[in-house]
């Protein structure tokens, strides 16, 4: 940890300050039934030529991918493929997808998918201006500092948020470390929010994608020191948005009008946690996902009520304005009960979804590599309503294990 709790809150108050001055800005939507259609012209006005299309192997064999390429096709653009990007892409597939692009004379990405192809895109893009860095070397916090290449980003979940964000999550093959590359650079140029390519997506990936976007909209609300009125705004607009409509897109993968309300309010929970930050959730979240390739979204369900009731009273009075946005507050009730209901009804929904209430594959030997990386991910940088030290993530740790 950073010097204790004290040290973590004056790193978070100077950042803040230096954060107010930094050029945030959102990817711009092009959203609808059909938005695809215009992915071409939109490479037009970037002055894109030959874009390289980032996605996976899944989104290929459903043909999925196929109408994307297909609209490329169909307006003679000329295109390179990189479509072997996995669930949690690691450094030497960002590495692979760079060598492409520049043997390819690329000039912009379209990248297509979930957060992993949105992900893997921006990465490379920054290997493609940082051509004798590495990976690593470009993890962490704002060390890309330098106009990558023009990304479109088409996803195809309502989850990750990636289409908006300034993050790319990537894993070390060799270590199973996942770690972030966040910088204001990596923020895509548009999101193309398109339903029709959401319609049947399988109902174990939409409820993990969407309570992946839960996660993001909660963590950013709950944020000690970076919200700003908007991203307040987005986070409240998104758990409201989520709550209305995830069942229904459970239940019903044909519902056009949901997946779009989905679509929105994983944009939504994206800005909001690129300018407030998310927290304990993710850094517990990441370590899952690189030691076990464990799916973000499940991870982070998993793990919110668990770390929400965790905080306890410290968070009673923003649960409370959660629950009240979610339309689940009892009238008259205090902030207490609210809270209380509103982590009820996260597990009710993960519950209703068959998301499980916890994990038999930690190991005792890992146990220590993931408190550390928490630790590390987590702080001075997270502002979170209670800063956990190794103790703390030691505890969430044991309370997810079955």
């Amino acid at each position: 940890m950073f010097c204790g709790v004290p040290g973590c809150r004056v790193f978070q108050t100077v950042f803040n300050v230096g954060a107010k001055v930094l050029p945030w800005r959102r990817a711009v939507p092009v959203t609808g039934s059909g938005a695809v259609a215009k992915i071409p012209g939109l490479l037009g006005q970037l002055g894109v030529a030959r874009p390289m299309v980032v996605t996976d192997r899944g989104l290929m064999e459903s043909g999925t991918a196929g109408v994307v390429l297909g609209v490329l096709e169909d307006a003679s653009v000329r295109y390179a493929l990189f479509d072997r990007v996995e669930s949690n892409p690691t450094v030497n597939t960002v590495n692979c997808i760079a060598e492409q692009y520049r043997a390819q004379r690329c000039d912009g990405f379209v990248a297509l998918g979930g957060g992993s192809p949105m992900d893997a895109a921006k990465a490379a893009g920054a290997r493609a201006v940082f051509p004798n860095k590495t990976v690593n070397q470009l993890g962490g916090l704002l060390r890309v500092w330098k106009k990558i290449p023009p990304l479109v980003a088409v996803p195809t979940t309502a989850g990750t948020g990636s289409e908006t964000t300034i993050a790319a999550l990537i894993t070390d093959g060799e270590t199973r470390h996942k770690y972030a590359i966040m910088d204001l650079h990596l923020i895509p140029t548009y999101a193309v929010l398109d339903p029709d390519l959401l319609t049947g997506l399988p109902p174990a990936i939409t409820a993990a994608t969407g309570m992946d976007a839960l996660t993001h909209a909660v963590e950013a609300y709950l944020c000690w020191t970076y919200n700003t009125a908007e991203s307040i705004r987005f986070a409240l607009d998104a758990v409201k948005g989520i709550f209305a409509n995830l069942e229904k897109t459970y239940n019903d993968g044909n519902d056009k009008g949901a997946r779009m309300a989905m679509l929105e309010a994983s944009y939504n929970a994206g800005f909001a946690f690129t300018r407030a930050g998310v927290g304990n959730v993710h850094a517990i979240a990441h370590t899952l996902g690189g030691l076990y390739d464990t799916p973000h979204g499940i991870a982070n369900a998993v793990i919110l009520p668990v770390v929400l009731e965790d905080y306890g009273e410290r968070v009673f009075k923003k649960l409370s304005a959660l629950s009240e946005a979610a339309g689940i507050a009892r009238a008259g009730a205090s902030d207490h009960e609210k809270a209380r209901a509103f982590i009820g009804a996260v597990r009710g929904l993960n519950e209703r979804m068959g998301i499980p209430r916890g994990f038999d594959f930690i190991k005792d030997e890992d146990i220590p590599r993931m408190i550390a990386w928490a630790d590390k991910e987590a702080n001075p940088l997270y502002p979170v309503p209670v800063v956990y030290g190794k103790k703390g993530f030691a505890r969430i740790i044991q309370r997810i294990r079955r």
